[in-house]
């Protein structure tokens, strides 16, 4: 059975498109909004959508995502209650889902159990910051096991070492982080489409591109050379100024100008 990350990306390479995937904290501004504001995500164009697991010691997280993380964690969001809304987006829609978390909560959660009502939940796809290749291969074997993609970050920095076990071990898609340093926006971006075209000489798999893209000028220049570009502070920034706002009305304002960038 082919599973839906995989299905949506032999979709946009059919159709000659790049993956707009984009990132909010679970729980953040509420676990209600969350849901509604994927399946506007989906009307407007999006492929994918990341769903951070708050922690209370988020390193690899800019100050955006921190803060974002801290209003989840008062309001009481933990694992069970983002599987319970996973599980309800997946009544109305099949866009593919994963959570982008620290170990220490899924270690804390019980990994074989978190696995499981992860994929009975609906769950596509994991991201662990924390969770190197050459540390992760007990993981991905039981997460293989339930059918739920372990996907893997590849840095600027990665030497080719790294980036050949990255293109054996990660599934679903790379994750190339654009830049050093911790997740936000910035104003100006290397060129990385040298480093994803040498990935992708090593991966039969997607490379999407993600921290610090914050524009749709960005996005744009960034799909000519990957597959997909994540989308994850300017967003998350956007709702914690307007929090209030309407699903519709704020994809309407600060996702169609990205979905456009892409050709959706």
């Amino acid at each position: 059975m082919t599973r839906r990350i995989e299905k949506k990306f032999e979709s946009l390479k059919k159709e000659r498109k790049k993956a707009l995937v984009l990132f909010m904290t679970a729980g953040d501004p509420s676990l209600e909004k969350n849901e509604a504001l994927i399946h506007s995500f989906e009307k407007e164009g999006v492929d994918l959508v990341e769903l951070g697991v708050p922690f209370s010691d988020p390193l690899a997280d800019g100050p955006v995502i921190q803060a974002a993380s801290y209003r989840s964690l008062r309001r009481g969001t933990n694992l069970r209650k983002i599987l319970g809304l996973v599980e309800r987006v997946r009544k109305r829609s099949e866009i593919p889902l994963l959570l982008m978390s620290y170990l220490n909560p899924v270690w804390h959660y019980g990994l074989e159990r978190f696995a499981r009502e992860a994929e009975k939940a609906g769950v596509d796809g994991l991201i662990f910051p924390d969770l190197p290749p050459d540390e992760g291969k007990e993981a991905s074997a039981l997460f293989e096991r339930f059918g739920i993609d372990l996907v893997y970050l590849l840095a600027p920095t990665s030497a080719l070492k790294r980036q050949k076990l990255v293109a054996r071990s990660s599934g679903g898609f790379i994750y190339y982080v654009s830049v050093t340093g911790v997740t936000g926006a910035r104003s100006v971006l290397p060129d990385a489409a040298q480093v994803i075209r040498r990935i992708k000489r090593e991966a039969d798999l997607p490379v999407c591109v993600g921290f610090g893209v914050s524009t749709p000028r960005q996005a744009k220049r960034m799909s000519q050379a990957a597959d997909g570009v994540i989308v994850g502070s300017a967003i998350v920034k956007a709702l914690a100024e307007h929090p209030d706002l309407p699903a519709k009305a704020f994809c309407r304002r600060y996702v169609r100008p990205f979905a456009r960038a892409l050709g959706k």
